[in-house]
């Protein structure tokens, strides 16, 4: 990771009196996110406020967890003195870490039985993931149905089709995708398990691991240059 991205400056800013956080990446990104800041994404700038209406204890207090949880995970902190604190305060791994674990279940996999069974876990009826973001979907519609804003109607109705339509497409889709892998019981052409042990009749030390090299497909070769036109006599 780049240095710079180890470094973020959280201010109140002396022209606006905002709460301002620059730096960082995505990992302070989400941590400042988790801590009640908003982002704000601009052509040419990029950084996170807090919420409007607090009041100046409440962004002292939001402002100060946002310092103990980047300093507990390593990041420099250059902050106003009134968000300085020698507290840390331990970051634990979010769901979306959890989730994102299964890309890494699918990268290792070695057969479409491994695939499916990682598909599984975003299309399960009962507690898959997918039917459960429906499920939050639905809730969050409730809540704005009777905020009695003058948009929140039309917010309530967006995640009801987002609940609705959109996701039912993306979950027919993965469940055709997870029967179909699970009914070819067929293991990947370039992925075999590696046990990492020495042949029995190899003596070298340096010798780890028995499995051949994984087979590529090499790129086509530039085709060569046409021979240069011939050139007239002059008379």
């Amino acid at each position: 990771m780049p240095l710079a991205e180890r470094h973020l400056a959280l201010r109140r800013d002396p022209r606006s009196g905002e709460v301002l956080a620059r730096g960082g990446d995505a990992v302070a990104r989400s941590i400042l996110e988790r801590t009640g800041f908003v982002p704000v994404i601009r052509y040419h700038d990029r950084y996170h406020r807090l919420p409007k209406n607090l009041d100046r204890s409440e962004e002292e207090r939001l402002a100060t967890r946002a310092v103990a949880r980047l300093e507990a995970v390593g990041y420099h902190i250059e902050a106003d003195s009134a968000f300085a604190t020698e507290h840390r305060e331990p970051y634990y791994l979010p769901l979306g870490a959890q989730v994102a674990h299964l890309a890494a279940r699918i990268r290792e996999a070695e057969s479409t039985e491994d695939l499916a069974a990682v598909l599984t876990e975003l299309t399960a009826d009962h507690d898959g993931i997918l039917p459960a973001l429906a499920e939050v979907l639905a809730a969050a519609a409730d809540f704005y149905e009777h905020l009695g804003g003058p948009a929140d109607a039309y917010t309530a109705q967006r995640l009801r089709y987002l609940s609705g339509e959109r996701l039912a497409a993306v979950d027919a889709d993965l469940r055709a995708t997870r029967n179909e892998l699970a009914d070819r019981n067929t293991p990947h052409p370039h992925r075999r398990p590696c046990t990492g042990e020495v042949g029995p009749g190899e003596t070298e030390a340096s010798t780890v691991c028995p499995c051949p090299a994984p087979v590529t497909t090499p790129l086509p070769s530039a085709p060569a240059a046409p021979p240069p036109a011939p050139v007239g006599r002059h008379r």
